[in-house]
């Protein structure tokens, strides 16, 4: 055990994270102008903490001014590109240096393995650097006029205001997926963290104001989808949204956006297929699976929760994939040595644990786990339930179409590449998909064929800051990360320059 799990481990939190918290708005730390706050509660002992404000309808109208008065006028809109990435810089030096507590109040909000939230924190620093590199490349492009004595170009500008809307499941690292880029660009920004896990946005805001950025330029509103996160998008000075969320709730903001024709991007839900052919390795295979959908207790929306087994391995492969999940260690996100930990909060358990009901009732068996019980050491509060894995699942059942969002593992038998592509496909949903199998041509094939913003071959579940990622179909609109990070947040202007002719319209 690594010695910061051992000292966390002693003492699971410090008593200072069970303290009131405040907004920022405009520079300022506020509390909600109704007085009103919310708790946090810790997913592995159930016991909730920190008093954090719900925010007003005219808390968000305070932000949003904010924001727009620090790019309108302030002249954060055009600062150097320099200026921006210095700053970018600054914060990503002070993220590193904060990795491991960023990781902690994380872990203290959902629960989620330490293994995996402290990688994620190490890796922001960097993200910020390269976001800043790019901050210092925005092109626009020439182009060759046709039209005789005459030049045209284009330049990206920033749009204005951001209101960023994130999830519970991985809140600084899909945070970070809007945030850098937007003050990269030049925007402004508001950010609605989910009511969940809003600490751990509230601590980066901090370090963003010791790296330097001005007032107005962040700013952070807490509380729920109604009203704070509604009177966000629905704000007129808003001039772009970016959320990670369920599809449900994306489909809601995007009907708001369009009625002012807001600009959006919408990373959503998924139900990803990862494909086992009869010739893939299957010891990696069932990692590989496992790793998919139990490494974030499901909670990921490129889950890789419907697995489709040729038929020449199906069972073999099934038995396998039951008894190596039978042998996951439940137990203490902080400690290293777990492989799973508890559900984030309430809501989410009792509709996982609903789904497990649902595949049984649809005639889909239950292979191994889907219970509720204590961790490894005895822990009998915590929202934990034993990943489950269901054989014999109908790919047009509900436990097959709909995105539980659990450790819950639905596995799906087919013939022949055709019929895989057919099932995989056959879901609203488009965001990831994997493909295991030694043949090399296949694999060509299968990632041309699946409807998938991202196809891993012989992996699951990598993701990096210089490759893009979103999705098709109801699982997003648009792209984050990737060296095109910043279109997303900047408008293209083509501009004409006249060379001298004249100007000959009417008769006089």
């Amino acid at each position: 055990m690594n010695n910061l799990a051992s000292s966390v481990l002693a003492e699971r939190f410090s008593p200072d994270t069970d303290r009131d918290y405040a907004m920022l708005i405009d520079g300022d730390w506020v509390q909600s102008s109704s007085g009103q706050t919310f708790q946090c509660v810790d997913p592995f002992d159930n016991v909730p903490w920190g008093r954090i404000p719900a925010a007003t309808v005219e808390d968000v109208d305070r932000a949003v001014r904010a924001a727009r008065r620090a790019f309108d006028q302030d002249g954060w809109g055009t600062t150097s590109p320099l200026v921006r990435s210095q700053l970018l810089r600054r914060f990503g030096d002070l993220i590193g240096e904060h990795a491991e507590e960023l990781a902690k109040i994380q872990i203290h909000e959902n629960g989620k393995l330490i293994t995996e939230m402290l990688a994620g924190a190490r890796t922001l620093g960097p993200q910020a650097h390269y976001v800043a590199g790019l901050a210092e490349n925005i092109h626009g492009r020439t182009f060759q006029s046709l039209i005789p004595n005459t030049t045209a170009y284009s330049v990206r500008e920033p749009i204005g205001v951001v209101a960023a809307i994130t999830p519970w499941n991985t809140p600084l690292g899909l945070l970070s997926w809007k945030l850098f880029p937007a003050l990269a660009a030049g925007n402004t920004i508001v950010i609605k963290p989910s009511e969940v896990t809003p600490t751990s946005t509230l601590r980066l805001a901090e370090l963003a104001m010791e790296a330097g950025f001005p007032p107005g330029v962040i700013n952070v509103v807490t509380g729920f989808g109604q009203p704070t996160g509604s009177a966000l998008v629905s704000h007129p000075d808003v001039d772009k949204i970016g959320f990670t969320g369920s599809t449900g709730a994306g489909r809601a903001i995007y009907k708001q956006a369009a009625e002012r024709i807001g600009r959006v991007t919408l990373e959503l839900g998924g139900k990803s297929p990862n494909i086992i052919f009869a010739d893939a390795d299957l010891d990696d295979a069932v990692h590989g699976v496992m790793a998919g959908i139990f490494a974030a207790t499901g909670q990921t929306c490129m889950g890789g929760s419907r697995v489709l087994v040729q038929d020449a391995i199906h069972d073999e492969f099934v038995e396998r994939l039951a008894r190596a999940t039978r042998s996951l260690r439940l137990g203490d996100p902080l400690d290293p040595s777990v492989d799973v930990g508890p559900v984030a909060n309430r809501a989410q358990f009792q509709k996982v644990l609903e789904y497990v009901e649902i595949g049984q009732d649809e005639g889909a068996e239950l292979v191994t786990g889907g219970v509720t019980r204590g961790d490894a050491s005895g822990n009998g509060n915590g929202l934990f339930i034993e990943p489950a894995v269901f054989a014999g699942v109908d790919n047009g059942s509900r436990l097959a179409q709909d995105e539980i969002f659990g450790p819950v593992a639905s596995v799906i038998r087919f013939k022949n590449e055709d019929e895989a592509v057919s099932i995989a496909n056959d879901t609203e949903f488009g965001l990831a998909a994997g493909i295991w199998t030694n043949d090399v041509g296949r694999a060509h094939r299968m990632v041309g064929r699946v409807r998938a913003g991202t196809v891993w071959v012989n992996s699951y579940r990598l993701v990096s800051f210089n490759v893009p990622f979103g999705g098709f179909k109801q699982s997003g609109i648009g792209r984050e990360l990737g060296p095109d990070a910043l279109d997303a947040y900047t408008e293209e202007k083509a501009v004409w320059i006249n060379q001298g002719n004249r100007q000959t319209f009417g008769r006089h």
